[in-house]
């Protein structure tokens, strides 16, 4: 038992679990694994060592490791309906970020260039930032939303690509609450000759649901990560054509990775097989109405929210009406047991640490089994917290949305 060998590490883990189950989680990127994805996690395949792919393994040993492996990659084509003839699955990659960067080492030399979302208009940091691998190793020219209407504006991104001529082009984003037009993006590609990768990240979940367009066919490749809108374990998969598959795997292993952790890769094939049961899409259906709301009552309470709304798991929320900053904000609803991340907006006079508005999401509260009407409150919740400013301490009506929050996660579990 853990607690006999490092109580310390049993408490803080049960410390944690108790936090989770006594605050609101709306982290867009955040979610909790059912019980048997958890128990995948902690299996006897951590034990593994499985350097190379099913069946052209570098170790003895791997006759039920190559089966477990089998199953997460045809599961991960299943939830997209993607037929084993035309799409590859690589279901290898630790996270998202070194997915992100295999696809770049498959397809690209160190100074090509790629195109990619600004990071202060929804993308994100493997999209381009100058600090990240990305913006270092390669030339980056990125596109935004537009000013006004703050959505993407495939006409200015059209002449972007026809002047810069990148070999690649990312469409997909971190904070962007709005359906993104894959079609439109590889014809963009197309028309310059460019690779397609379709970050889908945060919208996964929801494209194997149907209440976003998938990117398929659209994309040369499209990668993301196993947990958010999919609720898996943290991890990432990358999906590519038939054409590309040796490649990309060969720009995961040996070119980026050693052994696998097969104990992820267990967790992701459950993932997966739970995304395949027909009531997923009711759950994925069920994110988007409650961001919908929870977008709605925030506005009825006078909180502009980016692009004045969402099609997707999440908003923006402009905080300069309150005269707050993001990072106030989400230390005051921290406070109270509401947890959120400050995010810089479209054109965010805020540095990116500091930041004007906040991001909400809805998954975690969609898995505890919250509706539109536990939206409603929350949205109240959060606009009685934010007007009481950092300079002036909640005081009893701190205590009393703190109780409000506890009786709220004390009717949804997590389970």
């Amino acid at each position: 038992m853990l607690k006999n060998i490092d109580p310390k590490i049993e408490k803080l883990i049960k410390a944690e679990e108790s936090y989770e189950n006594s605050t609101i989680d709306l982290i867009p990127s955040e979610n909790y694994c059912s019980p048997e994805v958890r128990e995948a996690m902690g299996s006897v395949l951590a034990n593994k060592y499985s350097e190379g792919y099913p069946h052209a393994r570098y170790y003895a040993g791997q006759i039920n490791i190559d089966q477990v492996e089998d199953v997460a990659r045809d599961r991960a084509l299943k939830i997209f309906k993607l037929l084993p003839d035309k799409w590859h699955a690589n279901v290898q990659p630790y996270s998202g970020s070194p997915a992100n960067m295999a696809v770049y080492f498959a397809l690209l030399n160190f100074g090509d260039k790629i195109m990619g979302m600004k990071l202060d208009q929804g993308g994100h940091i493997t999209h381009g930032l100058p600090i990240s691998f990305s913006g270092r190793a390669y030339k980056i020219v990125s596109y935004g939303v537009d000013p006004k209407t703050e959505i993407l504006d495939y006409e200015e991104i059209e002449k972007i690509a026809k002047r810069e001529k990148p070999k690649l082009i990312i469409c997909g984003a971190t904070a962007y609450s709005r359906i993104i037009d894959f079609k439109k993006f590889s014809e963009i590609a197309k028309e310059i000759g460019a690779y397609l990768l379709a970050d889908v990240s945060h919208i996964a979940g929801l494209i194997v649901g149907g209440t976003h367009p998938s990117p398929f066919p659209y994309a040369d490749v499209v990668m993301t990560t196993t947990h958010k809108t999919l609720r898996g374990p943290r991890g990432a998969i990358i999906i590519c054509r038939k054409d590309l598959a040796e490649k990309i795997d060969k720009a995961v292993f040996p070119g980026l990775q050693g052994g696998p952790h097969e104990h992820q890769i267990a967790a992701k094939a459950v993932c997966f097989g739970e995304a395949l049961d027909p009531e997923f899409t009711g759950y994925a259906k069920q994110i988007v109405k409650n961001a919908k709301a929870l977008a709605k009552e925030l506005q009825k309470n006078g909180l502009r929210i980016v692009t004045g709304g969402t099609d997707n798991h999440l908003m923006l929320v402009d905080l300069r009406g309150l005269k707050i900053t993001g990072k106030d904000a989400q230390k005051m609803l921290e406070d109270v047991g509401i947890i959120c991340n400050k995010n810089t907006i479209p054109n965010d006079p805020q540095k990116p640490f500091v930041g004007s508005g906040i991001r909400l999401g809805t998954p975690a509260v969609t898995t505890r089994g919250m509706k539109e009407k536990e939206m409603k409150i929350i949205a109240e919740l959060i606009f009685e917290t934010l007007k009481a400013r950092p300079s002036k301490p909640a005081g009893r009506s701190g205590d009393k949305i703190q109780k409000q929050v506890l009786a709220l996660c004390k009717k949804f579990p997590i389970k």
